[in-house]
């Protein structure tokens, strides 16, 4: 073979490769970036599925870029930043929603949401279009797939010998610690408890001097703050069924293509799906450790404290803002409706 022919042939293998690599870098360019703000850490169940079950399955034409720990928005400030094209994709939660739409208020309340299936069963509902319809309509954000945080239950120092509970009458009397907030000491009265507000990081030497008769808290944090090692017991009353959204931007959810647009709102609910599955199993496993290092566990009457408390909601101001008539279709796609 001549030297010019071999150094042709060279010249063109190069220029091939220059060529494909300029293609994949403008291709890599051309990818849509969606970037993630969210309060939580990287471990979080929630970042573990976003992490697991989306990323993968929009990488053929998305680069998801996470930031946790608050480290892109500051907490609170996610929907705005989409709102006004600065951040493509947040998770968010009811609370953060009732900030610019108080009828989502609703789903911040006691005993309004009954389980992980249930926060399931009213998204899916038509009775929940009309919220996704606003948050898109006047925040430019699409809500793609509910997310499962976990149940509040309630801790207490007394052993069931001493303070069986079945119902909120038998909470009278007890300092029961809740977070500082107005809406969640209403929550803590409505169960029946003197709720005291207290920091966080006070409540465990307050159980274990009695300054607080208990606390509530879903179980992982019972036992990630060790409280089992100075209560008695855990009533599972559920009485907070907590959740967030995926949240994503319609302006540019609306420049993807449709098959993308499936791919997006597929990959959400894989990732929560995923997530909650993990977040469930979590929840059972913490039984078992909890009743392994000495504590009672057992389920109140859970429709007596149901009652009790969304009547004490429907009698304040807390639900003025809600839909007529909402409460009963919520209820009625609970189990035992």
């Amino acid at each position: 073979m001549g030297t010019s022919l071999k150094r042709g042939l060279l010249s063109g293998a190069v220029t091939a490769v220059l060529s494909a690599a300029l293609a994949t870098g403008a291709l890599a360019q051309d990818k849509v970036q969606i970037r993630l703000s969210a309060v939580s850490s990287d471990t979080d169940q929630r970042a573990v599925a976003l992490q697991e079950k989306f990323a993968p399955a929009v990488s053929g034409f998305a680069n998801f870029e996470p930031h946790y720990n608050a480290t892109l928005f500051a907490q609170g400030a996610e929907l705005e930043a989409i709102a006004t094209g600065d951040l493509e994709m947040s998770i968010t939660s009811a609370q953060e929603l009732a900030t610019f739409f108080p009828e989502f208020s609703i789903f911040t309340a006691g005993y309004v949401l009954q389980d992980a299936q249930h926060q399931v069963d009213v998204f899916n509902a038509p009775l929940f279009d009309d919220f996704k319809q606003k948050a898109e309509d006047e925040l430019g954000v699409i809500l793609l797939a509910p997310m499962y945080l976990g149940r509040r239950q309630v801790n207490l120092r007394q052993c069931p010998d001493e303070l069986k509970v079945e119902t909120p009458d038998d909470l009278k009397g007890v300092n029961l610690r809740m977070p500082g907030t107005d809406a969640w000491q209403f929550l803590g009265r409505a169960l029946g408890a003197n709720p005291t507000p207290m920091a966080f990081t006070e409540v465990y030497t307050a159980l274990s001097s009695g300054a607080v008769d208990g606390q509530d808290n879903p179980l992982p944090t019972v036992v990630d703050a060790k409280f089992y090692e100075v209560t008695c017991q855990i009533v599972l009353t559920s009485h907070l069924v907590d959740w967030n959204f995926i949240a994503f931007s319609k302006a540019v959810f609306e420049e993807l293509t449709e098959e993308q647009q499936q791919i997006v709102r597929d990959a959400a609910w894989a990732a929560a799906d995923y997530g909650r599955e993990n977040q469930l199993k979590k929840e059972e496993e913490l039984v078992s450790f909890l009743e392994e290092n000495g504590l009672t566990i057992y389920e109140p009457d859970v429709d007596a404290f149901r009652k009790h408390v969304q009547e004490e909601y429907l009698n304040s101001e807390y639900a003025t803002n809600w839909p007529e008539g909402l409460l009963e279709k919520v209820n009625a796609l609970g189990k035992g409706q």
